[in-house]
């Protein structure tokens, strides 16, 4: 062979095919080849906007939309990489067939996420109007675009990244370093990060508001005769005794008021007995969420429904948000609810005039007090009535009980059990559209759709209104 048959250095292809056959490999300096993307990529790229366009139960931001899209993005991409390692590990075709219809496929996906896109916007719309928000503009999806894009390359970039070094490396090698890694991240960066979250929990439960006023009632926990200091209430307990309005007595025992859940608990009956509590004609036990907050309107409502003649106590349990509360330290709540409830009923048992006894809880409040009782007939023997608002999973106790609940709740919608059934919507209010339930991609959406819940309107969302002290039933 003379040198001018030898190929070129540029014209050598790498032995190494794909599903759909041999792919080249161009040595560098060769010009790069840009065409339809392979059917699966089509395929995976079009499902996750798909899915990440289905109905949620609430408004979105671009930002939001865009993370679940690209997320949803990934998922399909991966899918279909396992896919691609299947079929070439079975020797099925040489994918000539395939690269055919790249372009058909790709001119079908584009109009098919075109129309999904107009099918959300109209969906949005439907609960923007419902709720009183400001309509979807272009503006939305030109955001909604860029983000996408920009997360989904950040990712596949990473990924790309994270194989050039398994690459450069080797397996071995590779697995070695993964291993160190995780032994790395298990005893130092883990750790770090939950002291990290956990000095900042308290920090935020320490935060003094300067425009609290210390109650100088001695109807109210923190006063300057209460047993339980202004600063040991924490910044939740510390709004709830300085709300309005002035009449009731609000009790409050904090975290740092006393140093176990049996000191709280005795703690919270002195002063009840101190502020007069037990000689109120109503006393309501109010279960917190996980951060110790107590709704502001539902203690003004609350005040409202009992014209004033009424004894609130809550008994923080948690500095940490709900959310991290409900899946790390969810038996926290239910032990605090009934220790405290129980507590107070034995106290309620000895006295001459017995005040009526009521229980309220929001959310995790809802679990927690929910816990007290062992079916409907305990709770309906123990209390004149309970209320529970935004009940997660919408389950609690409902005899002679009055449940708040909206229909465009996520933290009613969602359970585990939202990625194969539909969610349970007994007795919630039709507030706005109600999205179709889908497997899977409802439990995404739904899980999305939980970290903007306390962003919707009053009345809307995770967010309850003066009703929750109004509606409370009667003995």
């Amino acid at each position: 062979m003379s040198i001018i048959d030898r190929p070129r250095p540029t014209q050598v292809k790498a032995h190494a095919g794909t599903a759909e056959g041999p792919r080249p490999r161009w040595s560098i300096g060769a010009p790069p080849r840009f065409g339809a993307p392979r059917i699966g990529t089509t395929l995976g790229v079009l499902s996750g906007v798909l899915a990440s366009l289905a109905p949620g139960v609430l408004p979105r931001t671009p930002t939001a939309q865009a993370i679940l899209t690209a997320l949803l993005i990934l998922l399909g991409l991966a899918v279909v990489s396992l896919g691609r390692i299947a079929v070439r590990r079975r020797g099925f075709g040489d994918g000539t067939l395939r690269k055919r219809w790249r372009v058909p496929a790709l001119v079908l996906a584009v109009p098919a996420a075109a129309i999904a896109v107009a099918q959300a916007e109209h969906w949005q719309n439907r609960l923007r109007s419902a709720m009183g928000v400001a309509q979807v503009d272009p503006a939305y999806w030109s955001l909604w675009a860029v983000w996408t894009a920009l997360i989904t390359g950040a990712v596949l970039g990473l990924c790309a990244g994270i194989r050039w070094v398994v690459r450069r490396l080797g397996r071995l090698r590779s697995a070695m370093l993964l291993a160190v890694f995780g032994v790395v991240t298990q005893a130092v960066l883990v750790p770090a990060v939950v002291d990290w979250r956990r000095e900042s929990y308290a920090a935020a439960n320490a935060y003094v508001d300067p425009t609290l006023e210390q109650p100088v009632s001695p109807g109210r926990s923190g006063s300057p005769v209460s047993a339980a200091s202004w600063s040991s209430l924490g910044a939740q307990g510390r709004k709830f005794v300085a709300g309005r309005p002035a009449q009731g007595v609000r009790v409050y025992i904090g975290l740092n008021s006393a140093p176990d859940l049996n000191a709280r608990v005795a703690l919270a009956i002195r002063e009840l007995d101190r502020s007069g509590g037990f000689q109120r004609e109503n006393l309501v036990v109010t279960v917190p969420t996980g951060s110790g907050w107590i709704d502001g309107e539902a203690a003004s409502g609350l005040a409202r429904r009992f014209d004033g003649d009424v004894a609130l106590v809550g008994l923080q349990y948690s500095n940490a948000p709900s959310w991290a509360t409900f899946v790390f330290g969810r038996s926290a709540a239910e032990e605090s609810a009934r220790a405290l409830f129980t507590a107070v009923e034995q106290r309620i048992s000895t006295l001459a005039h017995r005040p009526k006894l009521y229980v309220y809880g929001q959310s995790l409040g809802a679990l927690g007090g929910n816990s007290i009782f062992t079916d409907d007939a305990d709770q309906d023997r123990r209390t004149c009535a309970a209320l529970w608002a935004g009940p997660p999973a919408n389950h609690v106790h409902r005899a002679g009980a009055t449940v708040l609940a909206n229909a465009s709740d996520p933290v009613v919608h969602w359970s585990p059990s939202l990625l194969w059934s539909p969610p349970d919507l007994t007795g919630t209010r039709p507030d706005a559209p109600v999205p179709q339930w889908l497997p899977v991609v409802s439990f995404l959406q739904t899980s999305l759709d939980l970290l903007g819940a306390l962003d919707a309107p009053s009345g809307h969302g995770h967010r309850y209104g003066i009703d929750q002290g109004t509606a409370l039933g009667s003995c």
